[in-house]
């Protein structure tokens, strides 16, 4: 074998010599163009009755089978596709959607806060990528109708001279020994 070429890679992260393989293979696009040419059949017909047990909401999905079954749901971290371009973009190209460990961003989502190495572990994606996409999102909202029509309610904001500025604590009342009633009512 070349050693320039590194051994083939199982979906487990190993080598054929049982050794761990450090890096993880990028995400792969398929260009529209070139869908025509992929073979995507994999020896199975198409049924259209399982089109009736497919989940409609997440009601229907949250107690279903894990890792999810349904790949074209938009939901689903195996693959994205493109809208504008209709291109294929497969986040995993080197495991197969059932060796996944998280199928579905709502399940994610459904656990709460997250770190940003551990979404960019979840989406095969760098750090640095997920916070670079964290603040394009934040941006995108805050120009929302939505958002300015939100900020309109907010009571107090805080400002720059605010913050900075110590604040003084409130002064001391001593109370007299014949005070001490008059505060209880």
């Amino acid at each position: 074998m070349d050693p320039k070429v590194p051994p083939p890679v199982s979906a487990a992260g190993q080598d054929r010599s049982g050794e761990r393989h450090q890096g993880k293979r990028r995400s792969r696009t398929i260009a529209a163009r070139r869908l025509g040419k992929v073979d995507f059949s994999d020896g199975m017909p198409y049924e259209a009755d399982l089109e009736e047990y497919r989940p409609a909401s997440r009601n229907d999905c949250i107690d279903g089978p894990r890792p999810c079954p349904w790949i074209s749901c938009k939901y689903h971290l195996y693959l994205d596709v493109n809208p504008r371009t209709g291109s294929i973009k497969l986040n995993f190209p080197d495991i197969e959607p059932w060796e996944m460990i998280h199928s579905c961003v709502l399940d994610i989502a459904d656990r709460g806060p997250v770190t940003l190495e551990d979404v960019g572990r979840i989406m095969n994606l760098t750090r640095e990528r997920i916070r670079q996409l964290e603040a394009s999102a934040s941006t995108k909202i805050r120009s929302t109708r939505l958002a300015q029509e939100y900020s309109e309610f907010v009571v107090e904001r805080p400002t720059k001279s605010a913050a900075a500025k110590p604040v003084a604590p409130a002064p001391v009342r001593v109370l007299e020994d014949d005070e001490e009633g008059e505060d209880a009512d």
